[in-house]
């Protein structure tokens, strides 16, 4: 009788540290492969085909000054600073280069991954953003490393721009496309609360309007 109540009054704290050991849950929704167009297939292909950052890019204006504040900002996230300087040089590539803002792909990175890089969500999506292992199948190669930082950064910020081209430019529909909880508010809520976390005057790109998918 004794061990049994010492049990029960022991058990909330083991749960806790259970709960405190456990590895991140990611926060990828129930995103579902669809059938796209031939055509479709063949321009995301297209962008997401391999072209590396550039090696000075971190040091052009006004890159640089994003990178070092965002690096300040991101310091609890990523000790090693030459680490982190490569990953937010590589999100502001990749966002701008599918013609994203660079805050708005943080918030996504925020919400759905924790900046863990290895992150698995229930549902299999891998990486920083969370990308589903259907699309490599689809527009890529099955031999594309999703949890490769440039790989998976390349797919995520690409899909999300199919999904705001889909959407007319509406970041809060496409966030729940690419959720895969389209017409519920939480999502882009949440990812849109944590992009303003990373707001930075002045913004290095402006919100733009559908229809620039990169070649």
């Amino acid at each position: 009788m004794i061990a049994s109540t010492l049990l029960r009054s022991a058990l909330p704290a083991l749960v806790g540290v259970a709960l405190a050991l456990a590895p991140l849950a990611a926060r990828c929704g129930a995103q579902v492969e669809e059938r796209l167009a031939p055509s479709v297939v063949a321009g995301l292909a297209r962008a997401i085909a391999d072209n590396p950052v550039p090696v000075d890019f971190s040091q052009q204006t006004p890159i640089g000054a994003w990178v070092t504040e965002m690096s300040r900002r991101l310091t609890p996230k990523f000790a090693d600073d030459r680490e982190r300087r490569d990953f937010l040089a590589t999100v502001y590539y990749e966002a701008t280069r599918a013609g994203l803002d660079p805050q708005v792909v943080l918030g996504v990175i925020h919400h759905e991954s924790g900046f863990k890089k290895y992150a698995v969500s229930s549902a299999s999506a891998r990486g920083f953003m969370q990308v589903m292992p259907f699309w490599t199948r689809q527009i890529g190669s099955p031999e594309h490393n999703l949890f490769n930082l440039r790989t998976n950064l390349r797919y995520g910020c690409v899909i999300l721009r199919h999904y705001l081209d889909m959407e007319a430019g509406d970041y809060f529909r496409a966030l729940g496309r690419y959720n895969g909880s389209l017409g519920r508010a939480e999502y882009p809520n949440a990812v849109l609360g944590a992009a303003a976390r990373y707001r930075f005057d002045p913004a290095p790109l402006t919100l733009i309007s559908a229809g620039a998918m990169p070649r």
